[in-house]
């Protein structure tokens, strides 16, 4: 059986989300498990499609790193496949698992990956270090913080913390951590 899994990071990402499924139905996949989530996060369409699997099955995905975004979490869904019998092809690279070369491939791909993700991170820090040492990068402002007077005034006049919280734009914590730090203080 053709099974295929489908993701995004965030649900604002629409279009390529119904072309990965368009994508797979045209191949003829007859079971999609689709999820907007993070990788990083939980994905429980990803382990429902895991725990689909069955001997012979063949988990199709348009990319890479919709799957996976370590050489580890591949290696683990590989292993988890194996055991059941279950093959990958990856669409974009050309890689089906159920050959040694295609698995040797996907790893390095996986790996590729990784390393690119662990250099840009390291750009990144020296890039804000490098800031920070001329004045330039203080970080996020702090948006709730400084709404904080108008949040007190807002309450002194008998908006409920909600009101406020919809009025200003912020979180219903940030309005209770606004009246707690007011509360402290006083």
């Amino acid at each position: 059986m053709l099974v295929g899994y489908a993701r995004t990071s965030t649900h604002d990402q629409v279009a390529g989300f119904e072309d990965q499924i368009d994508c797979l139905k045209r191949l003829g996949v007859e079971k999609v498990f689709a999820e907007q989530a993070s990788a990083m996060g939980e994905r429980p369409q990803l382990a429902a499609c895991l725990d689909f699997l069955r001997d012979g099955d063949t988990l199709i995905v348009t990319r890479l790193d919709r799957l996976c975004r370590s050489t580890a979490h591949f290696c683990e869904v590989f292993d988890r496949l194996e055991r059941k019998g279950a093959a990958i092809r990856v669409l974009d690279l050309g890689i089906d698992t159920s050959s040694p070369t295609g698995r040797m491939v996907a790893e390095i791909v996986v790996a590729v990956a990784a390393f690119e993700r662990r250099l840009l991170l390291e750009r990144q820090r020296v890039g804000i270090a490098a800031a920070k040492v001329l004045g330039k990068y203080q970080g996020r402002a702090p948006t709730a913080r400084r709404r904080f007077p108008e949040v007190l005034e807002l309450r002194r006049a008998g908006v409920l913390p909600a009101e406020i919280a919809a009025r200003l734009g912020i979180s219903r914590s940030s309005v209770f951590r606004a009246l707690r730090e007011a509360k402290a203080s006083a």
